[in-house]
This record gives C-alpha cells, structure tokens and sequence, in this order.
C-alpha cells in the first residue's frame, strides 16, 4: 500500500511539479476571473466531441465561445474583457457548459468545479451561477490551534431551528454557535454543506462539490460563520462525502461528458447498489486531481479546519460493506477485496492535508476496523486522525431495546467502550444523525418514548419512566465521553433529549418540515425538564475542559461489579463510579481513591436529580488493597449510592 502511495506521490512529482501544483488546480479549472476582467475556462471532459460555454453573457448561444482541446481529455477556453475593463462575464450570471457527446447530442452540464448554484422556485434542476462578488467576505480571525481535546457538535445548518423550514448561514452563525460555546464543544462538525440537490438527502448524495449550499444562503454567509466560529475558539470541521457522488446528470457530475465513466468507474462497478449513486475512479489521473483540489478549496477558501471523511469502509472494500460483517480477522482487512485504489486516495488526501495545513484534523466513518487506517502514512497507514467509535451507540441500542435494567452485562459496556486498537485515537459518542434519522429514536425517546410528551413538566409528578430515562440519559452520555475514546461527538439537540426523530421534508410526509428542525426553546423553558439535561451536558463538557480526560491516557478500570452493577475506572486524575443497579443503593461502598471530593453529580438537583448527596464531605482513603491498588476509601455515612446513580471525584 505504502510502495502505491509513493509511486502515485512522485508521478505528481515529475509530472505535476509536485503535490502543491497539483492540488491548486480548483484555482485554473472551472470559470475562472482574471485580474484584468477576462475570463480562463478549463475542464475535463474525455469523452466529449467539442465543448462549448453559454449563458447570460452571451444570450445562451451554444456555439459562439468554443473551448480548444488540449491533452488528455482536457479542454480550455480565454476570453478577453468586455469594453473598458469589464467583467467577461459578469458576477451573478447563469451558465452552462455545453458538451457535444460522440452520438452528437448536445449536453448542458453544470461544470464539476461550480462555486455556486442556485435552483428556482419553479424548477426542479439547479442552475450554474458565476460567483465573483466585488468584495468577497474577508476573513478576521485566525483559526484555532490544534485541539488535544475535542469535543464535537455535529451540525446540520438546514435544521438548526425551531421553525418548520430551511435555516440559514446567518441563524447558525448569531443564534447556534453562542449556543455551542456555552455548552463548552469547541468543534463543530457541519453536515450538509457541499451542495445536494435533494435535501433530503441529509447531505449524502452530492451534486456540486466545490459550491455550498446555497439552500442556506451565499458563500460569502458561509464564510462569515465559519469565521465568527474562530473568534470564539471553535474548530469547524466539513463533512465531505468523496465516497459516491449523486446520479443527478442534469445538475450533477454523472455523465457529464455523455460517457457511463468519465469521473467514474463504468458499468456495474461504477454504481452503489444501496445508495443508488455512482462511484469513483480512484486509479484515474484526473479524479485524484479533483478530489484533492477539492479538499484544498474546502480549506483555503473556506478556511475550514479538517473533515470527517464519509463512507469509508464503502471506499476501502470492493464490496462496499454490503453483507459483510467484520470480526476483526485479519484477513477481512487483506486480500483482493480491499480497493487499494481508494486506500491509496486516502493515504494521498491524509499526506497532502498534513503536509500542506498540518493544523488540520481528519476524521475517517469506518465500521470495518480497518488497522492502522489511524496511524501516519510514513508508517503505511491510512494517516487519519480520529477514526468514529461506531460500535458504541449501537451497544447502547441493543442494550435499552432487547435487556431489562437488571440483565445489563457491565463487562459488556467496558468492553464496548474501551475495545479500540492501541495508538489509533477514536471519537466516541453516544448517539449521532443516524441514530435520530426516520426509523429509528434518539436514546431519551427510546429511553422515555410516549411520556415526553405528557411528563416531562416540573409540574407534573416524577413518573418512574421519565426518572429513570433522565437518569439513564445523563450516565450513558457520561461513561461514553469519559471511557469511551479520545475526542467525544453529540448530534444537535440530543444533548438535552430531543424528543421524537428526525425527518426531511419528501413526498412520504407530504413535504412536511415538522420533523425537520431542532426545537432549542424546549431548553428554555424552565417549566421543562430538558433544561436538566441540557445543564448537565454542559457541566460534562466544562469539567473535561478542566481536567483533559480525551487527551490523557486510557482508563484505568478498577471495577466492573456484575451483581452490583457498578462500574468504576480512573483517568486524568479523577475516579468515576457509576451504579447502574435498577433498585439496589449502597452504603460502605468501598472504591479505590485517595482524598476525594465531588466534582459533577447526576443526583444534583440542578441536573434534574434527587439531592441525596452532600457535596461539602470530602473522603480520605486508608492503605486497604483494593481491585490491585493501594488504597481506597469506605463510602458511608450520608453517601449513598441510589437508583441509576454516579458520581466523580478529585
């Protein structure tokens, strides 16, 4: 894989003038101004007979500005100034590129490399918009240092509001992000934003890949917010999606040449069966081009700080992950079924990134277990920083969904939240988009189901159900953050139970965006129990802040107590202890500590808990051998371990 990699990073070399030239190409490809008005066109189009531009400069005729064929399947196109020094083509007109095929039709093809598109109200196809605005949005603020510890916000811009329609650049940046400081993430993952013709879509099934969508408002608005992100010390990360594209012809990159292949692999191997959409040519000259140019606009114009890479094991396996299950047997991860060619685009992307903006941070999605997918490129891995702990939300499903409270396997949680391959860091989370997606339930809705609706007032009583999903809801969030990897994510609006699902407006619900917003005011209501929840999650967030438990060493666990349900581990200086019995509370406990006192208590009345505790004792251990330490301490006397109840100590 490594001699692959080096063979593709010195073709660059000799061929391209090296990797920086190389990736600069979203500079030159594309509509491009020139500082003295004219205009440099340039595409990639091997199967075309000629290639054409039109639009509103030029009334749409199809034929008037020819491009000049070059090598390789390339085409480009000059165009002088307009009369004294004018725009060749002027900021906001509409155009297309227009491909004779080798049948001898003609095609009008939005170009791979449009900044931005736009689709009326009254149509169904997006239109190519030239986008060269007099003053373009200049950015203030540096970006933020490299995290050590991250926590993550996975955001969708589209929904992030309580109202029932599309939000904007502009809501996100002055009414979302002062949210996100305060509950203390400090990096905010955007889904959604390279532009996709469906919305529903969530994001995944890409048209333009160099335009953001402009569903949310302009690429200057974008900008805008990522900026004001950097001013409060938040990283922002993309969500790219380079795994499959949209089989959108018309206002997508299928058939853009009017061959079956061009940026994809042709016939069967170039179409997802599940996702029904197409698939990259890794190996191709010109796809490599893209796709890392891609990565480096996303960056240097937008000024974002990495990405989480979608879709990974389908990229990495000729299979796709389709039926296929991984036990971790080494030969799952070696063999002829691997799509080395993509591994290889992996690799590449990882080194150019780190290379050029070593500030960055890359994210891998892979189920598989792929080893060494998070280890650096120079040791022959993957070069990824993070990779997604998604074993993890699905333990938690298959345990609230098919064992009663009393069955819970503690040996099984610890396993699940500490089993990750040594030296590889891993983002551990509870519960992402797709655990809130139509079909399934957030954990408080699996946890609390139809009383969400009637019971979650202060006013109305304490119903077992509501009390032990707000209890439950708060420890998951807490031992997954805390022992589970070392960067941790949350979906918007799940930290504080975000009642019901998440579904886009389609034909299926009558267009209906009701299921499509995050309804944050529940959080403000002090009449709601939500507020509980979301006050919790902050306080999380604020003591890891404090003390770095992602960024320390793995968890030293000292206990995983199967009748008493009780898990204990140290990290970062600090013991966590988290009772999971369903009815039994514990006097003289004893647990492995030195002088200790309480730093975060779920049973807090201001997390929505019952105050059993008192806050101002603090314990002193005794030399007692203890689950092989020295020593620990009796906890007795007013501390009471109760029903779904933790407690951390410094």
């Amino acid at each position: 894989r490594y001699s692959l990699f080096y063979n593709h990073l010195k073709n660059i070399e000799e061929s391209e003038g090296g990797l920086d030239k190389f990736t600069k190409s979203y500079k030159t490809f594309g509509v491009n101004q020139l500082a003295d008005g004219g205009i440099y066109c340039k595409e990639w189009a091997p199967g075309a007979e000629a290639v054409f531009l039109a639009g509103d400069f030029n009334d749409w005729n199809p034929f008037s500005h020819p491009y000049k064929k070059l090598e390789y399947g390339k085409w480009e196109l000059f165009m002088p100034p307009g009369e004294g020094g004018c725009a060749a083509v002027p900021h906001g007109s509409k155009l297309k590129v227009v491909i004779r095929a080798q049948n001898g039709a003609l095609l009008y093809r939005i170009s791979p490399w449009a900044r931005y598109v736009i689709r009326d109200e009254d149509k169904v196809n997006y239109d190519w918009v030239h986008w060269n605005p007099p003053q373009s949005y200049i950015h203030k603020h540096p970006s933020p240092k490299r995290l050590k510890s991250l926590r993550i916000y996975e955001s969708h811009v589209g929904i992030a509001s309580p109202e029932g329609k599309v939000a904007s650049y502009k809501n996100f940046t002055y009414n979302v992000l002062p949210r996100i400081k305060d509950l203390g993430y400090n990096c905010v993952q955007l889904m959604a934003i390279m532009e996709h013709a469906y919305y529903a879509s969530f994001g995944y099934q890409v048209t333009s890949f160099f335009a953001a969508s402009s569903r949310y408002g302009t690429p200057d608005d974008l900008k805008e917010m990522i900026d004001v992100a950097h001013s409060m010390g938040i990283t922002v990360l993309l969500d790219v999606v380079h795994s499959h594209a949209s089989k959108n012809s018309e206002d997508g990159l299928n058939q853009f040449d009017g061959t079956d292949s061009c940026f994809f692999h042709s016939g069967y191997r170039g179409n997802h069966q599940l996702w029904d959409s197409r698939l990259f040519d890794y190996a191709n000259w010109e796809v490599l081009r893209f796709l890392l140019s891609n990565l480096r606009m996303w960056i240097e114009d937008y000024r974002f700080d990495g990405f989480r890479f979608d879709g990974v094991t389908s990229m990495l396996y000729h299979h796709h992950g389709i039926g296929t299950g991984f036990s971790g047997d080494y030969n799952e991860y070696f063999g002829l079924h691997v799509d080395e060619d993509a591994l290889c685009y992996l690799m590449l992307a990882n080194h150019m990134i780190n290379s050029l903006h070593p500030e960055c941070i890359t994210i891998a999605e892979d189920v598989s277990g792929m080893p060494a997918l998070c280890r650096p490129v120079a040791e022959g891995g993957g070069g990824f920083d993070y990779r997604l702990a998604m074993a993890i939300p699905d333990k938690w499903i298959q345990i609230i969904k098919e064992l009663k409270d009393e069955d819970w396997n503690m040996g099984n949680i610890v396993h699940t939240l500490t089993n990750r391959r040594y030296e590889e860091k891993y983002i551990a989370y509870a519960e992402s988009h797709d655990q809130a997606l139509v079909g399934d339930k957030t954990l408080a809705f699996r946890l609390m189901d139809a009383e969400m609706y009637t019971n979650m007032s202060v006013l109305m009583p304490l119903t077992p159900i509501i009390d032990r999903g707000i209890q439950l809801h708060k420890m998951i969030r807490l031992i997954t953050h805390a022992l589970g990897g070392e960067s941790y994510l949350n979906f918007m609006g799940n930290e504080f139970g975000h009642p019901e699902w998440l579904d886009f407006p389609r034909i299926g619900n009558n267009e209906s965006y009701h299921y499509a917003r995050r309804q944050f005011n529940l959080t403000e209501d002090n009449l709601l129990r939500y507020k509980f929840l979301n006050a919790f999650d902050r306080d999380m967030n604020k003591l890891e802040e404090r003390f770095g438990w992602l960024a320390s060493p793995q968890a030293y666990v000292s206990e995983k107590h199967e009748s008493n349900k009780v898990i204990a581990f140290e990290r970062a200086g600090l013991v966590f202890i988290f009772n999971f019995h369903p009815y039994q509370s514990y006097v003289d406990y004893r647990v492995v500590v030195s002088k200790y006192k309480i730093l975060l208590d779920s049973d807090a009345g201001e997390y929505g808990g019952h105050q059993r505790l008192d806050h101002n004792t603090e314990y002193f251990s005794e030399e007692y051998s203890h689950n092989y330490r020295p020593n620990s301490i009796m906890v007795s006397k007013g501390f009471f371990f109760k029903v779904l109840h933790y407690d951390l100590f410094k």
